[in-house]
């Protein structure tokens, strides 16, 4: 069920629009529109020009006002765009008034992270967590939207007396969401009768927002074979690997990304396949020190953490693309002295910020993995010997 147009031969033309307001300041605009662009090209769409305005609260009909609609509605028709992408989420009835201003197909941020993730679900697990985000997310917008559904159940016996079509869909949909909740359950249920047949061994699983290298790292730890890219959500199954330090086994599993403005529903349809994180005994913590916005990045993750339950956990921080950092912040002039008390200052910093559980690599340059493997095999030890402390000879 894919909610914005896909390319077939031509890369779709997009305009982003976003606003600044009470809880949006226009540098964190900036930040957002950046990432809405690099979502926006992970769908697929080319983005050619983005529009803003202040809010002191948004329009009921339009979101935006009548005049900034008009200013992007003369843009959209000069250039052909095939699609509006707006950074905050709409509601059914502003989706159909804009659709009918542009003539062209409206996206809100949720819209376009939801149709992402439904082009990238491999798994029948995956796909039916995302069918079921996209008609929670659809549920409250049919009234606004008008939009009539495809019968896929037949219309007789679907109808009462003098029903009006939108109560057959809502219905439809419900029924939809009550299917996909128990195949979902269905499948929870083998995926924890496979947990439980791993037997003993320690679980580790990375975490961190979306594209900071956890594939990556999960291939050169576990030497297999996941699939990265520099892409939004290139994992969306959780695969887990067994590894072995010196004599020492564990269980390490890649998980996806976290993001800004998650859309909430996404979050809970994909509990499931977050019990990785929940029942992992240590977890890694993986940020793109290079971003500008890592520290946003990083509180995101925690309250994301925090929201299903897992914040409290053994957490070693892996501070990655410490290479592109260097090349992003340090000139080629600076003496070698000064960038290495810089480089010591910054690592400083973050080790006291998290009580000394940090690393910082490079995953694709390979450089400092010894130390990572070193705190990695150190806390997987101690927490073998906490649980099972008649191994220790073992060790």
């Amino acid at each position: 069920m894919s909610l914005i147009p896909k390319p077939h031969h031509r890369e779709e033309k997009a305009v982003l629009v976003g606003a600044v307001h009470r809880n949006q300041s226009e540098e964190q605009l900036k930040e957002y529109l950046d990432e809405l662009a690099f979502l926006a090209e992970t769908a697929g769409a080319v983005t050619l020009k983005r529009f803003s305005q202040k809010l002191h609260s948004p329009e009921p009909g339009t979101y935006i006002g009548s005049g900034k609609v008009a200013e992007i509605r003369e843009y959209v028709n000069r250039k052909n765009v095939d699609l509006v992408i707006f950074d905050d989420d709409l509601t059914g009835t502003q989706i159909n008034n804009l659709e009918k201003e542009f003539k062209v197909k409206i996206v809100d941020r949720s819209n376009l992270i939801l149709d992402i993730f439904a082009n990238r679900a491999r798994t029948a697990q995956a796909k039916a967590q995302v069918e079921l985000a996209q008609l929670q997310y659809l549920l409250p917008r049919l009234k606004g939207l008008w939009s009539h559904l495809e019968r896929q159940r037949g219309g007789i016996g679907m109808r009462g007396p003098g029903e009006k079509e939108i109560e057959t869909d809502r219905r439809i949909v419900k029924y939809q969401i009550s299917l996909l909740k128990k195949e979902l359950e269905k499948i929870d249920k083998q995926n924890q009768t496979q947990r439980k047949s791993r037997g003993e061994l320690i679980r580790v699983a990375l975490v961190g927002y979306t594209n900071v290298g956890k594939s990556t790292l999960m291939n050169v730890l576990s030497k297999s074979d996941v699939f990265a890219e520099n892409k939004l959500f290139a994992t969306l199954d959780t695969t887990t690997r067994k590894v072995v330090m010196g004599r020492m086994p564990f269980l390490l599993s890649d998980t996806v990304g976290f993001i800004r403005k998650l859309p909430h529903h996404l979050v809970e349809s994909f509990k499931s396949t977050l019990d990785e994180v929940r029942e992992a005994d240590i977890l890694l913590h993986v940020v793109d020190i290079s971003h500008p916005q890592f520290e946003e990045q990083i509180r995101v993750v925690n309250e994301t953490l925090t929201e299903i339950g897992t914040h409290e956990k053994r957490t070693l921080m892996i501070f990655n693309k410490m290479d592109l950092y260097e090349e992003k912040n340090f000139d080629e002039l600076l003496p070698p002295d000064v960038k290495e008390d810089l480089l010591h200052q910054l690592k400083q910093s973050w080790l006291k910020q998290v009580e000394g559980n940090a690393v910082f690599i490079s995953a694709t340059k390979r450089k400092h993995l010894d130390e990572l493997r070193t705190k990695l095999y150190d806390l997987v030890k101690e927490m073998y010997l906490k649980r099972y402390p008649y191994k220790a000879a073992f060790f």
